[in-house]
């Protein structure tokens, strides 16, 4: 490094750190819903069975839509229920032998249930059961069940129950919920969470009261999901924001008829659970103690626990985060449906919900400079080998950095060189990874002899930029900026690579990208 750059970074006084708006207060959450919660136990007078939908864990849906919501906030209120819980994990054999993948991680059911249990040790919490539900001997499911039972964990295979919900007879019955095991818990409260949806988790819950009532043991069920959130209006962003999510889905919110019918109260639901409601009440009734709080469920809003709307401090912050969230599912279908993991219907849903709702792709500020940095970079024509790609970072103050692909880097390691060099206060002058460094990468990538391009990932960059900062001032100044990135929002005008890919998620960038296929995703 030269002395001009030891000067630098030496005196220059490092900027503050610009925060996001925050919309949602964890603390009020947390109060409001411990609190909710205990009330829920009390009442049922005995064994609660509480079924968790969505992520109980690293909720990035969440964090985006309301801002300042923290992705592991659930992690905090189980902690704060103490020694009343125990969690069970669910996870449908089906899902496991089709290789299914969950889009935030990347990863197979199998894989996330691995992951997750992995996850919540770190946070101190133990999956002491996990069940394997719609079982009839899949490979790979018990290839799974060998595993968890290595690693110390309990774990029940539960068959696929005929006829159920619609053949209430036969399932509130020994050949249907008597068929499935009986998960043995000790605890007042039961986390019943999950891989994903259609995990069986519900199915699981009903189970274990019906064997409950055959015991003469009181339990009860009931459900938490962070969204739709049921006091909030139909159309609030941030409900739009969760039909979008669920659009490869087909589902949708609307009012509760059962809850506006039995409490003149206007609550929102979503599409299956106000359906499947008029079944799972008769079920109820059939397994529920004469007089219960379970047997007393007047509406799907009823059974639920959700008190995020207490959370919200700031309805303009959230109901703007909520927008931006709508328009990055649509780029993310659309991504979806060009190469070939989701369908067209996905992308006609999101388009429709934006139509309806006035909201325009220009809302998300990373597009256009993307695409003109891009169009920029295509008309200099520096002597670059096939696609001119262009990238752009939009910061917490509003400012929108851009970048695009060379012989050095793909367009996504460039803008977030320039976006850390930015957040440290470095000057555009001053290199944060060094020409030489830069050199003897793409020599050794050119080199291996399989991969055309010689430019640097955004792991590869990451990589580089790690190492670099042992030794050199201004490397370690733009490494300590990695962790600011996290929540921004980003916009390629391609499809990123896998490297590029996989250090975005690690970053926590929220990206978009246009359907521009290039070089780098055939060869990695």
């Amino acid at each position: 490094m030269t002395k001009y750059a030891r000067c630098i970074i030496n005196k220059q006084t490092m900027p503050q750190k610009q925060t996001a708006k925050i919309g949602f207060d964890n603390q009020k959450y947390l109060s409001a819903q411990t609190k909710r919660i205990i009330e829920r136990v009390e009442r049922m007078q005995g064994k609660l069975y509480l079924e968790f939908g969505g992520k109980l864990c690293f909720d990035y849906h969440a964090a985006r839509v309301l801002p300042g919501y923290d992705p592991n906030v659930k992690i905090s209120l189980l902690k704060k229920l103490g020694d009343k819980i125990e969690l069970v994990f669910c996870v449908s054999a089906k899902d496991v032998q089709e290789g299914k993948v969950r889009g935030d991680f990347g990863l197979t059911y199998d894989n996330v249930t691995l992951k997750t249990i992995d996850d919540l040790k770190d946070f101190g919490l133990v999956v002491s059961t996990v069940v394997i539900n719609m079982f009839s001997g899949q490979k790979k499911a018990l290839v799974l069940k060998r595993c968890l039972e290595n690693l110390g964990i309990k774990v029940y295979t539960s068959p696929v129950i005929s006829g159920y919900p619609t053949d209430i007879d036969r399932v509130v019955s020994d050949e249907g919920f008597g068929q499935m095991p009986v998960v043995e818990t000790a605890k007042p409260i039961v986390i019943m969470t999950g891989a994903g949806p259609g995990s069986g988790k519900m199915a699981t819950c009903l189970a274990q009261v019906y064997h409950d009532f055959k015991n003469g043991r009181p339990s009860g069920f009931a459900k938490f999901e962070t969204f739709p959130i049921w006091n909030l209006p139909l159309k609030h962003p941030v409900n739009v924001a969760y039909e979008a999510a669920t659009a490869d889905l087909g589902d949708f919110n609307m009012v509760d008829p059962f809850h506006l019918s039995a409490c003149q109260i206007t609550a929102i639901n979503y599409n299956r659970d106000v359906e499947n409601f008029g079944i799972m009440i008769k079920i109820i009734d059939k397994i529920a103690q004469p007089g219960s709080l379970l047997a007393g469920y007047r509406s799907p809003t009823d059974m639920g626990v959700n008190m995020a709307k207490e959370g919200i401090v700031d309805d303009g912050c959230v109901q703007r985060a909520a927008r931006q969230e709508i328009i990055r599912r649509w780029f993310s279908y659309s991504r979806e449906s060009v190469i070939g993991t989701g369908s067209r219907d996905a992308v006609l849903r999101t388009e429709k919900i934006l139509k309806e709702n006035g909201i325009e792709l220009s809302e998300r500020k990373a597009v256009e400079p993307a695409r003109e940095a891009a169009k920029s970079a295509r008309e200099r024509n520096d002597g670059h080998k096939g696609i001119f790609c262009g990238a752009s970072i939009e910061l917490p103050d509003g400012e929108v950095v851009t970048g695009h692909n060379s012989a050095l880097f793909h367009a996504e390691s460039a803008v977030i060189v320039k976006a850390i060099k930015k957040l440290a206060g470095l000057p555009d002058e001053i290199h944060l990874l060094s020409p030489a460094i830069l050199s003897s990468v793409g020599a050794l990538k050119a080199g291996m002899g399989d991969n055309e391009s010689p430019s640097l990932s955004v792991e590869e960059t990451l990589i580089a930029l790690s190492i670099s900062s042992v030794s050199n001032t201004v490397a370690d100044a733009g490494l300590k900026m990695l962790r600011r990135l996290n929540g921004f929002e980003m916009h390629l005008t391609h499809l990123p690579a896998p490297g590029d890919e996989a250090g975005l998620r690690k970053l926590k960038i929220n990206y978009t990208s246009d359907c521009q296929l290039t070089l780098q995703n055939y060869i990695g």
